[in-house]
């Protein structure tokens, strides 16, 4: 497998000082020439021969001057066989006959589509990314894919919706173990990186970064989804107030127990945990009742 190789170039100003060289010599020679053929000098048409083959070939060298830009690369192939590569920006002088490609090292934004895909549980997304790249092996860019851009955009796709296909959208049970699209953003843009850079390797790129710029539930199911998540953080809430309310009512007891306050036998000890719980865990405010009489009465 042919692989990239880095080549040097000659200096373009040392040949455009010799190429502006020739076309004034050519154009002294065909002046020199033609005064020559006026006084029908024997010399003449020989001079004027000399100074077209002469401006011709400086035409010729004119074609092998090229120019790198900073973070680009032109890419060398003589009669469809691969010369090289010359990276360090200048103004370089190759050889004319060679074909001459001009391709972008610096980095790039592919900020891609929404795409509406089944998630790991089945439910339908939307999801988009947005991916850093830039081209690395400039042989690979140009002659082992047919269009490196396209193939960058396309395979981007693809690994997105295998990604969106590998996890769910929300994990609603709370473990370790499990990672979800919207809870585990870092985690899944590192795998959607590592995929990414698995994928175009191929065409001679790397990935510089990759995230999710998008992630949604699709429109058909965004209202139910959106009234389970309520749902949810209804019943974690609830159970966040039932453990508090079961600490307070315990260390009640507890405390009036130690203290000799009051004694109550089981009976009261469970009304009084009834009420507590209502009090402490009900929606309104509490309005209580005074009792005048005796706590038995």
């Amino acid at each position: 497998m042919t692989q990239e190789i880095e080549r040097k170039a000659l200096s373009g100003w040392l040949m455009l000082a010799i190429n502006i060289a020739m076309y004034l010599l050519s154009i002294y020679l065909f002046i020199d020439g033609v005064m020559g053929l006026e006084r029908r000098a024997p010399w003449g048409g020989w001079m004027v021969g000399g100074s077209i083959f002469l401006l011709l070939l400086a035409i010729f060298v004119s074609v092998g001057f090229m120019i790198v830009q900073p973070n680009q690369a032109g890419v060398l192939v003589l009669f469809g066989n691969y010369k090289g590569s010359v990276k360090k920006n200048g103004f370089y002088w190759v050889n004319p006959l060679m074909s001459k490609w001009n391709i972008s090292l610096r980095a790039r934004n592919l900020n891609g589509e929404r795409l509406k895909v089944n998630d790991y549980t089945g439910n339908p997304i939307e999801i988009a990314l947005i991916v850093v790249w830039r081209v690395k092996d400039t042989y690979s860019a140009l002659f082992d894919v047919d269009d490196y851009e396209y193939y960058v955009q396309t395979q981007s796709e693809s690994a997105l919706r295998h990604l969106a296909s590998s996890y769910p959208y929300d994990s609603w049970e709370e473990t370790e173990d499990t990672v979800s699209l919207r809870g585990d953003i870092d985690k899944v843009s590192e795998a959607l990186e590592k995929e990414l850079t698995e994928r175009l390797w191929k065409a001679g790129v790397i990935v510089e970064e990759a995230r999710l710029s998008h992630l949604a539930y699709a429109q058909e199911v965004a209202e139910a989804m959106l009234k389970r998540q309520q749902a949810s953080a209804i019943v974690s809430a609830r159970k966040t107030i039932v453990d508090g309310a079961v600490g307070m009512v315990e260390m009640a007891l507890e405390r009036l127990e130690k203290e000799g306050v009051v004694e109550l036998d089981e009976e009261k000890k469970a009304s009084m945990v009834s009420n507590l719980l209502v009090v402490l865990c009900g929606e309104r405010e509490a309005h209580p009742v005074i009792n005048t009489g005796t706590l038995y009465g």
